[in-house]
């Protein structure tokens, strides 16, 4: 039922009232003046329609647009679609003597705009890792405060291998460029392949990049990559989407730890999400053909070093 039906049902409770009770009586029911009951009893013929509102158009319009006027904005709106400024004034000069905004809105109601067509985004070709170790890509996700029991800020540094989807992760209770590079050393020492390129977005705690004052000073982070002869990739700003893979194992984490866990002190968020890294990488994966990223890795065994 459409609004303008259920107004006239309304209405039509509140004749019946009058009918019964009075109008005065009506109208303080129903908060209507008497005036519109009076008006609603007159109109009703015992039909819904005969309560609807009725057109408030004007019989007669005086100064209503022939249809000759109507033929010239159309021309000219047509001919000058993105100009009506100067397709009024061209219309001026045929005899068209009304202002430019009856111009504008006579235009709108006869010329339809233009239909632009979206130009569909076509993503470059990404190249895909080919072995284990050839691209990691590196976050960090924020510990979510509601499993956190002492309410400090806890962050998790999230390493994952692009071909076999191995993970590393660390918990640490600083954002800063000191615990990426206690990241890296751990993450070397753990990874199961040689590490050949490290992505990152382009977060203080990875590089300068984007610092008026130090863009070309080193991090702690960068430095460690130089000593360890890892190539470094930076993503461009503000396409998270270039790291998809380390963002949805953040996502996976988030269902499958974080909302079941409660964390006390750093020592025991890192106990518990050192249990869970060590089950994880055992879970079967769809991007993998349901398998595991171990799995993956024992298909590599020997070829990898």
């Amino acid at each position: 039922m459409d609004r303008i039906t259920q107004e006239a049902y309304n209405r039509q409770r509140v004749i019946k009232w009058a009918r019964t009770h009075g109008v005065t009586a009506a109208s303080i029911r129903y908060h209507v003046s008497r005036k519109t009951i009076y008006k609603w009893l007159k109109r009703y013929d015992g039909s819904i329609e005969s309560l609807k509102d009725h057109s408030r158009r004007p019989h007669h319009m005086p100064r209503k647009q022939s249809r000759a006027e109507e033929k010239l904005v159309e021309r000219y709106a047509r001919k000058y679609r993105g100009d009506l400024l100067l397709g009024y004034e061209k219309a001026q000069k045929k005899g068209y003597e009304r202002s430019y905004g009856c111009f504008k809105r006579t235009a709108a109601r006869l010329v339809k705009p233009a239909k632009t067509r979206r130009s569909v985004r076509k993503n470059k070709p990404y190249q895909r890792a080919e072995y284990p170790g050839q691209k990691l890509q590196l976050d960090v996700k924020f510990v979510p405060s509601y499993c956190v029991a002492d309410g400090k800020k806890y962050y998790q540094f999230t390493a994952k291998d692009e071909c076999s989807r191995w993970t590393y992760r660390e918990m640490y209770d600083e954002h800063s460029t000191y615990s990426a590079r206690c990241f890296l050393e751990k993450l070397v020492k753990t990874a199961p392949f040689p590490i050949r390129l490290i992505q990152t977005d382009n977060g203080t705690e990875f590089t300068n990049a984007l610092l008026v004052v130090k863009s070309k000073h080193r991090t702690l982070f960068e430095e460690g990559l130089a000593e360890m002869g890892i190539e470094y990739k930076r993503i461009q700003i503000a396409t998270p989407r270039h790291n998809g893979k380390v963002e949805r194992q953040h996502r996976t984490d988030e269902l499958r730890f974080y909302r079941h866990m409660r964390m006390y002190s750093l020592a025991d968020g890192r106990k518990q999400l050192a249990r869970y890294q060590h089950q994880s990488n055992d879970h079967i994966m769809t991007c993998l053909g349901l398998r595991s990223p171990n799995h993956i890795l024992s298909l590599y065994h020997g070829v990898l070093w």
